[in-house]
């Protein structure tokens, strides 16, 4: 995992989503790879978002607990750690702590 990323072109509007709970910025590479570098606040209840493209979400701090599409297992990343979710679908994320993350489009 890089610590930073050099070159790129970045979006001054913030996506905020669930009343802030949720930040991200949109970033775009030279070559047109599209992801967003965010943060997740901790919040009560579970945070659902949905996909058009395929994802995979980099954890870069903190821990959270995952539930993807409508399985029953709920699975824990921590910072080093992804996981990924198909295009056209959901998942319902949680955190007891502030939460750095990379969304990169697949």
């Amino acid at each position: 995992m890089t610590e930073q990323f050099d070159f790129i072109s970045i979006k001054k509007k913030a996506n905020v989503h669930f009343n802030g709970a949720s930040i991200s910025h949109a970033i775009e590479f030279k070559d047109g790879t599209k992801k967003t570098l965010g943060v997740i606040l901790p919040s009560k209840e579970p945070l659902t978002f949905k996909t058009h493209l395929a994802e995979r979400i980099e954890i870069i701090s903190g821990e959270c607990s995952v539930q993807i599409g409508h399985a029953p297992d709920i699975k824990i990343y921590k910072s080093g750690e992804s996981f990924q979710i198909s295009a056209h679908s959901q998942f319902k994320i949680k955190t007891s702590e502030v939460l750095d993350y990379v969304c990169h489009f697949e």
